[in-house]
């Protein structure tokens, strides 16, 4: 069974908004969720709204798919707040066991509270989605937790953010309590062009031949991106195994590491979408 403390991570934010790259709608609903949270403790006591209202502190869902930026935005807004993120080990906070799922999550919401931290449960799709049918027993347990779970969200004074990376997966019972629903979607060319610029720290030696516009072209995540970035640097800098001398990360360095990156995502990268660059697909060796 697992504990509070190994299902629940302390992460001290790093990233910053000069690290985020959203349109320009979400960008600006991260920095409002920031703004909320500052501003409810006035709205709450001095305006009289904690009488008024049901629900306490702030909630926000992101949806997207994996890699869009959802984590990394709680990361950002938390930083923005000056506080610790929390982030919840969802695999490891449901139990096997009928009613460890409603402790294991009570005692995540109580470190958060106590710290002061912003709580984040990643991927909350398995204990966030809709309710099913009772068929057999476990499933009235497992509606239960979601019971368990609407009401604990609402009694928070924290800020509480859920990631998910297919809304229509979670319950509409949900959805209604939640103060901000921002959706990641794929980066288009300006973000991913600008993803790939952040993707390379300004120390790295990258070569005069490295295209980002035509790298921008090719459907990819942020996460993608910045994975493949860390590939086409690890083959640069062994001289034995890139085409350089380990010097400078090239564009067939690139083009390795985001071909490394499709087929990790076990996507076909067509030659086409590469266009002048696709004979540096060629096999290794």
């Amino acid at each position: 069974m697992a504990t509070a403390s190994s299902a629940v991570q302390a992460i001290t934010p790093r990233r910053t908004l000069d690290d985020l790259v959203l349109p320009q709608s979400q960008a600006r609903q991260i920095q409002e969720i920031a703004s909320a949270f500052r501003a409810w403790p006035r709205v709450a006591e001095r305006w009289g709204f904690a009488r008024r209202s049901a629900y306490g502190g702030v909630k926000a869902l992101f949806t997207g798919e994996s890699g869009t930026g959802k984590t990394l935005s709680a990361e950002i807004v938390t930083g923005m707040l000056g506080l610790e993120l929390l982030k919840v080990d969802l695999a490891q906070v449901i139990s096997k066991w009928v009613g460890e799922t409603e402790k294991n999550l009570e005692a995540a919401f109580r470190q958060a509270e106590e710290s002061h931290a912003v709580l984040l449960f990643d991927e909350a799709d398995a204990v966030f989605g809709k309710r099913g049918e009772v068929k057999q027993g476990t499933d009235r347990y497992a509606n239960l937790e979601v019971g368990y779970l609407l009401q604990r969200l609402e009694t928070s004074d924290g800020l509480v953010i859920l990631t998910s990376n297919l809304k229509e997966n979670i319950d509409p019972a949900f959805t209604r309590r939640f103060h901000f629903v921002v959706h990641f979607p794929r980066p288009a060319v300006p973000e991913r062009r600008r993803l790939w610029s952040l993707a390379f720290p300004p120390e790295a030696p990258l070569a005069p031949d490295v295209d980002l516009d035509a790298l921008a072209r090719l459907d990819m995540t942020g996460a993608g991106i910045a994975a493949a970035a860390r590939t086409a640097a690890l083959r640069a800098a062994d001289g034995d195994t890139g085409d350089g001398d380990g010097t400078v990360i090239a564009m067939r360095d690139v083009v390795r590491g985001v071909a490394r990156q499709f087929q990790r995502e076990a996507r076909l990268l067509r030659p086409s979408e590469l266009a002048e660059y696709a004979g540096m697909l060629r096999e290794d060796g």
